[in-house]
């Protein structure tokens, strides 16, 4: 009987101590479901249309996310975050067909910050979280820069800290893009050479303040190039160079969100030394189940005439507090050769403007 007794309390005592653990660790599986039919005029110098169901997603990227935390007591908390981004219209991975493309990370996080190992979003992508209200749409000022939507790192180390409304980040990549697939997701740089420590290097870093009411942050972004990357960042010398100032400012429940992105290039001589500024305003109000976004936006290139104009108005309705429909109006404003589309990832006939509409369907899981 006393061994049956001891045997009893340990097995309540393994029970206990497996239920406390696992109340202290938590797995998410997380996602979006998002797609659409858009049509844009101009594809081309033909003037010839098209309707697509675009591979790029409409609103929102599409995406299965795994994210876990694990609390390691005095405020310490140990976490991972698994993200794949995927085409809706093919089933395929995008982010250069990465399987976790959007995030593979691991890391720490207390009061003093985050600390995190792996892919992850740097400090360009974070800069404009709060103040580019149309977000990563299929029209928006990520069809100008398609880098700005997919500002993500290889092989880095980040921190991100906010104390009392001050926030400080910064990412350091010892190779910034190890995949050869092409496009603003994938360019070819995988670094960490011997030899050579500003191979593929990329260094971005933030500072700002953010309240409820309003917000304002600046950051620094640098590329740096080696043998076979694309963008003309063909050597260790060639850099790709962006700095932001974001701003945004509550009036009740409308949001005004603003920025600037300078860029500075200077790749082989093949493609040569380039600047430009990229401007944009935008607001963002709901109406009880309705949101109204709306943006302008405009790329000057210096010592050219290839400049950018864009203009973007979008509907969206909740059918509930996980699925969402939407349709959104767009013109893209061409200068010069500037073949710049209104979708991301499009194409249009060079000097031209395009027009373009689209209505979609969103579900959150």
């Amino acid at each position: 009987m006393k061994n049956t007794i001891c045997s009893a309390v340990a097995l309540m005592c393994g029970l206990a101590a497996a239920t406390a653990a696992h109340a202290q660790t938590s797995v998410q599986i997380y996602g979006i479901v998002d797609s659409g039919v858009a049509h844009t005029t101009n594809v081309n110098s033909a003037g010839d249309s098209i309707t697509k169901i675009p591979s790029l997603t409409s609103s929102f990227p599409s995406r299965i996310g795994f994210r876990g935390t694990e609390d390691l007591g005095n405020g310490l908390q140990a976490f991972f975050v698994l993200e794949n981004g995927l085409a809706l219209d093919t089933g395929v991975a995008q982010q250069g067909g990465r399987i976790f493309g959007r995030n593979a990370n691991v890391g720490l996080k207390g009061a003093w910050g985050t600390l995190t190992l792996g892919r992850q979003q740097n400090m360009t992508y974070i800069s404009g979280l709060k103040t580019d209200v149309l977000g990563p749409h299929l029209f928006a000022i990520g069809s100008i820069d398609g880098y700005l939507p997919n500002a993500r790192t290889d092989n880095a180390i980040g921190y991100l800290g906010n104390v009392g409304g001050f926030v400080l980040g910064a990412t350091w990549s010892f190779g910034r893009d190890a995949s050869a697939a092409g496009g603003p997701a994938a360019t070819n740089c995988p670094g960490e050479v011997g030899g050579n420590s500003k191979a593929c290097r990329q260094v971005t870093g933030l500072i700002g303040y953010e309240t409820k009411a309003w917000g304002l942050n600046t950051s620094w972004d640098q590329l740096r190039g080696n043998t076979g990357a694309a963008g003309g960042l063909t050597s260790s010398i060639n850099t790709d160079v962006r700095r932001t100032v974001n701003g945004y400012l509550m009036l009740g429940p409308t949001k005004l969100g603003a920025g600037v992105i300078a860029r500075e290039t200077n790749a082989n001589p093949a493609t040569g030394f380039s600047e430009s500024n990229l401007f944009y305003f935008g607001a963002s109000h709901p109406f009880g189940p309705f949101v109204v976004d709306a943006q302008v936006a405009r790329r000057d290139t210096k010592n050219s005439d290839n400049d950018v104009d864009m203009l973007v108005a979008r509907l969206t309705y909740a059918l509930s507090k996980r699925t969402f429909v939407y349709g959104a109006v767009g013109r893209m404003d061409n200068d010069g050769v500037s073949a710049v589309a209104l979708d991301a990832g499009g194409t249009v006939g060079a000097g031209l403007a395009q027009n373009g509409a689209m209505v979609g369907l969103r579900h959150h899981f």
